[in-house]
C-alpha cells in the first residue's frame, strides 16, 4: 500500500467535496463556494492518497483570519496564536487503519514550527466517545464549551500545547525564519501575509 500525505490540488476539489458531504452527521456539509474558501485561505489543506485513491483530507487554519466558523472565532477571541483544525474526513473504505493519527501527526508537525497551540472541537451532541478518547490520548484538553448558533450542537473546544514551538521561535522565527526546506514550507494562500499574524503569547483573559 502506497500512502502519500500532500497538499490538495485544485482539480481534486470536487472529489474532496463529495467525500466531505457523505461523511456523516459529525462533519458539517459544505458547498463548492465554502470549499473554495478553504482552498484559497487554509494554511493546511492536505489529502491522503492511497494507491492513487483519495482516502481522506484535513483542513486547518491559523489565527487572525476572516473565517466565519463560531468555533474558530472563539479561539481567535481567546488565544493570540494557534492552528485550528476545522475538519478531518476519512473515506469509509480507509477508516480504522490509523489515517486519523497519521494526519494528526502531520498537522502537529506543521503547527509546532509556527504556533504554540493546536486547536479543534468535538461535538457533544451526540457525543462520540471514540472521538473524545482519540483527542484525549493525543494530548488535547478541554478549554471551553459553546453551542454552535441558537439551535446548533454543543461542542467541546479543545487545545493542545506545543512545547517545541518555544525552541523554534527562539532559534529560528526570531532570527530570520525557518530554514528553506521543502518539508517546512507552507502552502501559498490569498491572505498569506505574516505581518497580519498576531504575536504568539499566552491565552487571553
Amino acid at each position: 500500500m502506497a500512502l502519500a500525505i500532500r497538499d490538495v490540488r485544485e482539480h481534486e476539489l470536487d472529489a474532496v467535496l463529495a467525500l466531505n458531504n457523505t461523511a456523516g452527521r459529525s462533519i458539517l456539509v459544505l458547498d463548492a463556494v465554502q470549499l473554495r474558501y478553504f482552498f484559497d485561505h487554509a494554511d493546511y489543506f492536505r489529502v491522503a492518497e492511497i494507491d492513487g485513491q483519495l482516502a481522506g483530507f484535513l483542513i486547518a487554519l491559523r489565527d487572525g483570519g476572516d473565517y466565519s466558523s463560531p468555533n474558530y472565532r472563539w479561539f481567535n477571541e481567546h488565544y493570540p496564536s494557534f492552528v485550528y483544525i476545522d475538519r478531518i474526513v476519512i473515506a469509509n473504505a480507509f477508516r480504522r487503519h490509523g489515517l486519523g493519527r497519521i494526519f494528526y501527526c502531520d498537522v502537529n508537525s506543521f503547527a509546532e514550527v509556527r504556533v504554540p497551540l493546536l486547536a479543534c472541537e468535538v461535538f457533544l451532541e451526540p457525543v462520540d466517545d471514540v472521538v473524545v478518547l482519540f483527542h484525549g490520548t493525543y494530548g488535547f484538553q478541554e478549554v471551553g464549551q459553546q453551542r454552535m448558533g441558537e439551535h446548533g450542537p454543543q461542542v467541546s473546544l479543545l487545545a493542545k500545547d506545543l512545547p517545541s514551538y518555544t525552541y523554534v521561535r527562539d532559534t529560528y522565527l526570531d532570527n530570520g525564519g525557518l530554514p528553506d526546506e521543502p518539508w517546512l514550507a507552507g502552502r501559498p494562500t490569498l491572505t498569506d501575509n505574516p505581518t497580519q499574524r498576531r504575536l504568539a503569547g499566552e491565552r487571553r483573559s
